[in-house]
């Protein structure tokens, strides 16, 4: 699997308000509404005249550059690359991978034997061609993935986007036929969540009409969808409240084992649960910010996000935790600890994996990935590391439930992504796969160091420097992080930053600030609501850092970052406009005033605060779209969307853009038509967005001027 640096990482979302006198821009006439909220009106005509004479001012001179159509080239052929690793999905006997190329443009969906996988085989059954199924039926498919009825993984829901968007339409198909189940289960684009029960029975949760949805987009209901019944008729099950982020019903495995789990995610980061047996729910009674990862051979696993005294034990932020679920339903308490945190360690979100008789924990030491093996032994758990290569990032792919196999990526910021495999759990790994060396690394260095934020955190961060780099300032350099969500940041391997930059003399930056789940659920926590500013001091510092240490200088300095990430990039540019020359905001939350009524924002709540309570006053200090200065001397920055963004509402990079524009500030402005929230649907598309990046990049940062624009 070739996976891309600068990954626009998902968040939910809500949709668009209306213009009323609550609709008041702060910092403009108390009377007067936000002049542009017309460009919230995704695919209004104005709004999309608007957006192609943006497009083609900008257009015109970023494609000129004499490095895009170079870097667009280079792209598109690392991207197409049969050089790739095929990522593989493991599905009772077959592995399954999604493939795109320069043949299959939409990709396509394929499978082969494990035991032909794991021998290196390329004998490849296509089972479902995107392309050729978007041609016969006139539709922009882009595939969203699939949800398979175990054991024999024959009928699978297959999820598609028109566009990229999140909305999908999903339907039923058979893996053996490689065809659409006739008269089989379907439903309509919408933002859908659906779980198999048997291979005639489906949870679903979908837009059902008024009152189906919550604030911010998703499902409120589950209802039990029997085969043949029309879905207008299936039985409500479960219900949430309208100010839930989502409520619904899955089914979850341990072996053999069906659970049925029951959720209202209360905000971003809390979910109430039940187990849901024959119609009636009892209450899985953890804390609400707390993340179940499921059942494990009768053992209920439990990672804390705060402290929790269930007992007569305390157990601490961070910690993963195991009962017998029975026992606890039962009302014991006495929990087993499997993982503690440290200061400098910390359990990866999302960081559990099993296989038949063993949990696979993916832990971070200051950023890096290490690897631990458990199994229950004599009623006793049993901890081993798994020995794995150091100072890279370790990414699960796929675990066998029913054998010991496991597929696992590593990868560093100089040596290419490899697969590795293990029939016994990690306690043996063998190499399968690696990516080949797309540029030349030799000369180029990583280091990591501390900078020290504003209230004297240590936040660490990484560089990257360029083959017969000196440390004389005048390296262009470029600063990438995300800081929010709890998602941590990692050492990764990228062709794009590679050719496009580390081969021409820049160097790279990975900053990971507060907000981010680099040192555990506290990591994040500092960087919440009214302690947002955290994040933001934590980059200053390293950018402070990065100058101090004579690796550049602010003319020479550049920052990118998408989603919570362009957030930050835009409150680095109207917070600390001279400490840039270069600054990209992609598919950028940017109106922090009306984010929660953009599409599914509401649910982001959690993570911000609420601006229509009392939080608007610590919101609206770095809100960038309320802070832009007519009088500041910004640097030319360069704002991406897409119109097909159903997560970020585009009209957040589009106000802001405009805006700029009407107080005199150059800029760059580039709206994708298609593409969602990854800002592209296909590696055409990407290789093009990478291109105008980078090229915009190069010239604002490297030696000289850019060319007149």
């Amino acid at each position: 699997m070739h996976r891309f640096s600068l990954l626009f990482l998902t968040l939910a979302i809500a949709a668009c308000g209306s213009n009323t006198d609550e609709d008041a821009v702060d910092g403009m006439s108390a009377t007067d509404a936000d002049p542009y909220l017309w460009l919230e009106e995704v695919e209004g005509e104005n709004a999309l005249d608007w957006v192609e004479e943006q497009n083609a001012e900008s257009l015109a001179y970023l494609e000129s550059l004499p490095t895009f159509e170079p870097l667009k080239a280079q792209n598109l052929e690392n991207y197409n690359s049969d050089k790739r690793i095929a990522g593989p999905t493991i599905r009772g006997d077959f592995v399954y991978n999604f493939w795109r190329d320069a043949t299959n443009v939409r990709g396509v969906w394929r499978r082969m034997s494990v035991e032909n996988y794991v021998a290196g085989g390329d004998n490849w059954q296509v089972v479902l061609d995107l392309d050729a199924l978007a041609d016969a039926e006139g539709e922009d498919w882009v595939w969203k993935g699939s949800t398979c009825m175990r054991p024999a993984y024959k009928k699978c829901l297959l999820r598609l986007s028109r566009g990229g968007a999140d909305a999908v339409v999903v339907r039923e198909f058979d893996t053996d036929t490689a065809a659409f189940v006739e008269n089989g289960f379907f439903l309509v684009e919408a933002k859908s969540r659906v779980s198999w029960v048997d291979e005639d029975t489906l949870f679903v949760g979908t837009d059902f009409g008024d009152g189906s949805m919550t604030d911010s987009g998703y499902a409120r209901t589950a209802r039990l969808w029997k085969r043949g019944v029309p879905i207008e008729e299936a039985e409500e099950v479960f219900a949430g409240e309208q100010t839930d982020v989502a409520a619904g019903i899955y089914r979850t495995w341990d072996l053999d084992d069906a659970y049925d789990i029951a959720y209202r995610s209360l905000t971003t980061f809390t979910s109430t649960r039940f187990l849901y047996v024959d119609g009636e729910l009892s209450k899985i009674d953890i804390p609400d910010d707390a993340s179940l990862y499921g059942v494990f051979r009768g053992q209920m696993l439990v990672d804390l996000k705060s402290d929790w005294t269930p007992g007569d034990t305390t157990y601490e932020q961070g910690t993963l935790v195991s009962i017998d679920f029975a026992d606890f339903m039962r009302g014991e308490r006495d929990f087993d600890v499997l993982f503690e945190p440290t200061e400098t360690r910390a359990l990866k979100r999302g960081g559990v994996a099993s296989t038949r008789d063993y949990l696979l924990l993916n832990i971070m030491e200051d950023v890096v990935s290490k690897v631990e093996r458990l199994s229950i032994v004599e009623g006793e758990w049993v901890g081993e590391q798994v020995d794995v290569e150091p100072f890279g990032n370790i990414t699960f792919s796929s675990a066998d439930d029913n054998s010991n196999l496991f597929f696992f990526y590593y990868e560093s910021f100089l040596k290419p992504d490899t697969l590795y495999v293990s029939d016994d759990a990690g306690e043996t790994i063998t190499p399968l796969q690696s990516l080949p060396e797309f540029f030349d690394a030799s000369g180029m260095t990583v280091d990591q160091y501390f900078a020290t934020s504003k209230d004297g955190t240590r936040v660490p961060y990484f560089v990257i420097v360029p083959k017969d780099f000196k440390a004389n300032g005048k390296t262009p350099t470029l600063i990438g992080a995300y800081g929010g969500f709890q998602v941590s940041r990692n050492p990764f391997y990228s062709t794009t930053l590679g050719h496009s930059w580390l081969e021409r003399g820049g160097a790279y930056v990975l900053a990971n600030i507060r907000g981010g789940g680099e040192y555990g659920p506290a990591w994040h926590q500092a960087a919440l609501k009214e302690k947002r500013q955290n994040a933001f001091d934590d980059f200053i510092a390293v950018a402070e850092d990065v100058i101090e240490r004579g690796i550049s200088t602010p003319q020479h300095l550049g920052i990118r970052g998408g989603s919570n990430g362009g957030l930050l990039t835009g409150v680095m540019l109207t917070q600390r406009p001279d400490l840039w020359n270069g600054v990209v905001v992609q598919v950028p939350l940017l109106d922090m005033k009306r984010f929660n009524k953009m599409l599914a924002g509401a649910s982001w709540m959690g993570e911000y605060g609420d601006p229509d309570t009392d939080d608007w006053k610590f919101i609206k200090e770095y809100s960038p779209y309320h802070n832009i200065d007519p009088d500041a001397d910004y640097p030319k920055a360069f704002f991406t969307t897409s119109t097909r963004d159903d997560r970020v509402h585009p009209a957040h990079a589009r106000k802001m853009v405009a805006r700029m524009k009407e107080m005199g500030h150059d800029l760059f402005y580039f709206e994708n038509m298609v593409g969602g929230h990854a800002g592209a649907s296909d590696f055409t598309q990407a290789a093009r967005n990478e291109a105008l990046i980078y090229s915009y990049l190069w010239y604002q940062l490297g030696e000289g001027s850019p060319p007149e624009s």
